[in-house]
């Protein structure tokens, strides 16, 4: 009785690890970013997922694929310009699976296979370009790599999204010549500013000088005319007094008679015989004033 028991005990405790065998082989969870290639007795019977998928221990394989974007990085790999100049580079390439049936069905290791690919195409394009334009045109290479590159795994349902060039070491003489170069655009771009300097603080002072001069000119403009017009207003003034004196002079002549004007007459040759002269010039209307004085005082 009890080994009976045992026995069935037994047989459901191997039974129940059968199960959890079968299970664990059968049930896979699958998230959103992965695929799973199954195989089915060696036949590819299509991709999976997400979620849960369902398997058929010992007949199905399942390949898991990654559908996100990935990144490798090609190590400094070096290469002989078109100029014959030795030069060395490493890169980052970015891909994605597009087809992941293709990409394990087409291809043993897609990675190692496009790392490879990678590395010729690399050499290909740096020898087709001068040292120059390889120092300058990175952005033309990753587009050259890229497309190339991409041309080629295309096939395995992989997708080359980008290609960067990290770092190009030229040969030693050619950096020692680079280091000359940019010292000498340095100096010269220091020489061309300080001349730029020099013109503008010139331009400046000659522009004060221009703009001080123009200033003085119309100053003295403004003072000469200032000038003109006081003297004018003073010319005026000095007529207006001239002619309210002549007026003035007029109107009293008008008022003096015949002996006022004789006596005048008497005090100025009083004025001349008291001079050192010996001869005396009596203007003819002198002898009428005398008689009409003489006239008057008889009367």
């Amino acid at each position: 009785m009890d080994s009976t028991f045992l026995a069935i005990t037994c047989g459901f405790s191997a039974l129940a690890v059968v199960v959890v065998i079968f299970l664990a082989n059968a049930i896979r969870i699958v998230p959103e970013y992965q695929r799973l290639v199954v195989f089915r007795l060696g036949r590819c019977v299509g991709t999976k997922g997400p979620g849960l998928i369902l398997l058929i221990p010992v007949i199905d394989r399942a390949v898991k694929v990654d559908l996100r974007e990935q990144v490798r990085e090609i190590p400094h790999q070096t290469g002989i310009t078109k100029d014959n100049a030795p030069i060395a580079i490493d890169f980052l390439w970015y891909f994605k699976v597009l087809d992941p049936s293709e990409s394990v069905l087409q291809v043993g290791n897609f990675e190692v296979a496009a790392q490879g690919m990678a590395t010729t195409t690399l050499r290909a394009v740096i020898g087709g370009i001068p040292l120059d334009e390889v120092l300058s045109e990175r952005e033309h290479i990753n587009t050259m790599l890229r497309t190339r590159l991409d041309e080629v795994t295309e096939r395995w349902g992989v997708k080359v999204t980008n290609v960067e060039i990290r770092e190009i070491v030229p040969p030693r003489d050619v950096q020692d010549a680079m280091n000359r170069q940019m010292s000498a655009e340095r100096v010269r771009r220091a020489v061309v500013t300080e001349s730029t300097g020099t013109r503008e603080a010139a331009i400046n002072v000659a522009e004060g000088e221009k703009q001080a001069a123009i200033l003085k000119a119309e100053g003295m403009k403004q003072a000469t005319i200032l000038e003109a017009e006081g003297q004018k207003s003073a010319q005026v003034l000095k007529a207006e007094g001239f002619s309210v004196a002549l007026e003035k002079i007029f109107a009293s002549a008008k008022t003096v008679d015949q002996k006022t004007m004789t006596l005048q007459y008497f005090e100025t040759l009083k004025s001349l015989g008291g001079g050192a002269s010996t001869k005396f010039i009596f203007p003819m209307e002198f002898t009428s004033m005398i008689e009409n004085f003489t006239k008057g005082k008889d009367k």
